[in-house]
């Protein structure tokens, strides 16, 4: 083992703990019971070798796929690089100059950044003076909260994202209201109701003075959710789920469903009261969430098993996709026949696509290409500005 990973046994215990707050303020949700099993474990399998000192931390401490980068990178950061406050200070510069050919860092780097050195003043600071206390009901500025409104989901740093979920969930949806068969009765002018005013006038010993009215009854347009979750759109699809969480909230039928190499209906899931429960147990029981996609075998499992059961022809379906699809020719023609069918199924569909966050975006992809043609609109989905769109669209009729 490297002299980096020979603590004291009075200190290791310690440097374990500072270990665990520093992922849990990185983002990763981790309890002391899982500090504790860590100590425990660590004393059994000893410290013999750096590999074993990683894996069993890993073990203990990791629960969630989709947070082993950002672990194995606090590890080697915490555990091992002597320049820790040196490289964290490059990873934390806005641009970063990159040799020709080279990859961009690690998405989690900003938010690790922040864990491991949050933003403290430098040099003594004069006391401030004592001051009242008072409160306010916005935890942020109007400035603030339009930067975060700008900011995008991949880029965001833990505060950020947890600030972005706050906002999230005090949208207040407002679906299309679509009218029905059925009436209800209206007390100003509209269609006159004549059962209830003979009604009213034989109660009244034959007086027809007093009109009744009656409106068509309307009821919130039902809305499907397909979110890819394929590695390049998890970052994006986690919080879509949420938006599609407080979308399940509101007074509508909403059925939700993801998919990466398999389709996977989360409806059940999303019922629960809190978001980030019903998220957690949505990574949990999903499979393939942040792997490989295949968007063409994903639309026609939806097509033949869902479509007729979740989908009314009144309704509406997001798609939440890339639509980064790889294939041949008879690949792209079967994409481009399920998006036909998934078309034909509703009475609209919006294509959420967060490459459109780039100004200079244009559908040069084949997949792209198959899918575009049948979708009625197409809009980005990468900050909450364009979530907030989102609402407005869906809230306004179609033409």
């Amino acid at each position: 083992m490297t002299p980096a990973l020979r603590p004291s046994p009075g200190h290791l215990a310690e440097n374990v703990v500072h270990f665990a707050r520093v992922l849990r303020t990185a983002g990763m949700p981790l309890g002391t019971d899982r500090v504790v099993l860590a100590q425990q474990a660590l004393q059994v399998a000893g410290l013999e070798r750096r590999e074993d000192f990683h894996a069993v931390l890993r073990a203990c401490l990791l629960d969630r796929i989709e947070h082993a980068e950002l672990f194995d990178q606090a590890f080697a950061l915490f555990w091992k690089d002597p320049d820790l406050l040196g490289r964290m200070r490059a990873l934390l510069l806005p641009k970063v100059q990159l040799q020709p050919g080279a990859l961009p860092g690690p998405k989690e780097n900003r938010r690790l950044g922040d864990a491991l050195f949050p933003h403290q003043p430098q040099g003594p600071q004069p006391e401030p003076p004592p001051r009242e206390e008072i409160e306010f009901d916005a935890a942020l500025t109007v400035s603030q909260r339009e930067l975060l409104r700008k900011a995008d989901f991949d880029t965001m740093t833990a505060d950020e994202w947890r600030s972005a979920r706050r906002l999230l969930d005090r949208l207040r949806p407002v679906f299309e209201q679509l009218p029905t068969r059925r009436h209800r009765r209206a007390a100003h002018p509209g269609r006159l109701d004549w059962r209830a005013t003979l009604r009213e006038g034989a109660r009244r010993g034959g007086d027809l003075g007093r009109l009744q009215w009656r409106a068509v009854r309307t009821r919130a347009a039902p809305l499907v959710v397909l979110a890819d979750i394929s590695g390049s759109m998890s970052r994006y699809s986690r919080m879509l789920l949420h938006f599609a969480h407080t979308l399940g909230q509101a007074d509508a039928k909403v059925e939700s469903f993801v998919f990466g190499t398999r389709l996977t209906r989360i409806t059940r899931l999303l019922a629960r009261r809190d978001p980030d429960i019903a998220i957690a147990e949505v990574v949990r029981r999903v499979q393939d969430w942040s792997g490989g996609t295949r968007i063409t075998e994903s639309l026609q499992a939806f097509n033949r098993q869902w479509a007729r059961r979740a989908l009314p022809s009144h309704g509406t379906v997001l798609l939440v996709s890339d639509g980064l699809e790889q294939g041949d020719p008879a690949t792209l023609r079967a994409l481009d026949a399920e998006m036909a069918r998934l078309s034909r199924s509703c009475r609209r569909l919006i294509w959420l696509n967060p490459l459109l966050r780039f100004s200079g975006y244009e559908p040069r992809t084949a997949g792209v290409r198959a899918m575009l043609p049948h979708v009625d609109r197409f809009l980005p989905a990468h900050n909450l500005e364009s979530l907030e769109d989102l609402v407005a669209v869906l809230g306004r009729p179609e033409r």
